[in-house]
């Protein structure tokens, strides 16, 4: 009977000893620290919008001939500094001068009829006076008189035409600027007022630029935007809107804006890609991403990290809106509050964690 009571004590001690050996062993095993994605919430006064757009003048005429004719010379090309009446194309002129000598001997024979008409009229004169001659005579020597003196005027009409038409054969600037684009080569036939060049003014230079139609409605005529150069953001500059498309384009749903810069720096050559900027009101709430919520018992918490304590506890929340993005919170969070941004149903209340880099909100 002894040795039925010494068994089973022994087996008692056993067992306690291996529940003892267990515990041991679970303090000794060290607990699991779990990285985690977060950011800190953050909510916006301002917001900053980019839109990618290039440099044009301001100012700019598109050039061509008054006149037909076969182009026989360019002197310029496209990124040339031309001044005001340099010339930038001439056609054949050898028409035009022709035309000119015609004219110029047209005003001649004109001139011989005058004086012919003129000394007719006065010998018609003299003979009346002496009852030589008849009133009806005197009449047509005088009216031969005024036909030939009005066609010395027709004569010397016709020729400063012709002249004028030869100086059409030659294309100047109508002011100092910069040649920006070509349209016609040395050999070429132009009809009149076909665009052969385009001369633009650089000393007003604009950034013009495609907005979205949502975007572009609050933007008023005088809105001041920032302006930098996309090779190098470094060199900026301010605009001011000039002028904005009464309509959106059909295709891009987006209205041309022109932007006129203030004092842009050299680097704001024409043809420049630049970036404008626009800051407005931003919408105060606070926004989150999606994969940090956690719905639970018929309400919705987060992940509130405490990074002393390296620790997360839920926090619950009341939200505005929610999409597959992102949400808005209404209540529960204020600017500071570091979430968990992943993970959102696989935590423990006061689990240790590890923290990782995070974007703002």
């Amino acid at each position: 009977m002894r040795r039925v009571h010494v068994y089973g004590a022994s087996l008692v001690c056993l067992s306690l000893m291996l529940a003892a050996c267990q515990k041991q062993d679970e303090a000794a095993k060290p607990e699991v620290i779990r990285p985690v994605l977060s950011t800190t919430v953050k909510s916006q006064s301002l917001q900053i919008r980019g839109f990618a757009g290039k440099v044009e003048p301001r100012f700019q005429t598109q050039l061509g001939f008054r006149t037909l004719g076969r182009i026989v010379r360019r002197d310029v090309s496209v990124g040339d500094l031309v001044s005001n009446g340099q010339e930038i194309a001439a056609l054949d002129p050898l028409a035009l001068e022709l035309a000119v000598q015609a004219a110029e001997a047209s005003l001649s024979s004109a001139r011989a009829q005058l004086v012919n008409a003129a000394s007719t009229e006065d010998r018609q004169k003299a003979l009346l006076s002496k009852d030589s001659s008849t009133q009806a005579t005197f009449d047509e020597a005088q009216q031969a008189n005024a036909a030939a003196s009005a066609a010395v005027v027709r004569a010397d009409a016709d020729l400063t035409k012709a002249r004028e038409e030869l100086g059409y054969a030659v294309l100047r600037s109508d002011f100092d600027g910069v040649v920006t684009s070509l349209q016609a080569d040395v050999g070429q036939t132009v009809t009149a007022g076909q665009l052969v060049a385009v001369v633009a003014r650089p000393d007003v230079r604009e950034a013009v630029v495609d907005i979205p139609e949502a975007v572009a409605n609050p933007i008023k005529i005088g809105s001041k935007f920032g302006v930098s150069l996309q090779t190098d953001p470094t060199i900026q500059t301010s605009g001011v809107v000039r002028e904005i498309a009464p309509q959106a384009d059909e295709a891009t749903r987006t209205r041309r804006t022109r932007i006129t810069l203030e004092q842009p720096p050299e680097g704001f050559r024409l043809g420049t890609t630049v970036t404008a900027y626009l800051t407005t009101a931003a919408d105060p709430r606070i926004r989150i991403p999606a994969t940090a919520i956690l719905d639970k018992d018929g309400k919705t918490f987060v992940w509130l990290i405490d990074e002393k304590q390296a620790t997360v506890s839920t926090k619950e929340v009341r939200l505005e809106g929610r999409t597959n993005a992102e949400a808005i919170v209404a209540d529960g969070l204020t600017d500071g509050d570091r979430i968990a941004t992943a993970g959102a149903h696989s935590f423990a209340e006061g689990q240790k964690i590890k923290l990782t880099d995070g974007n703002s909100l």
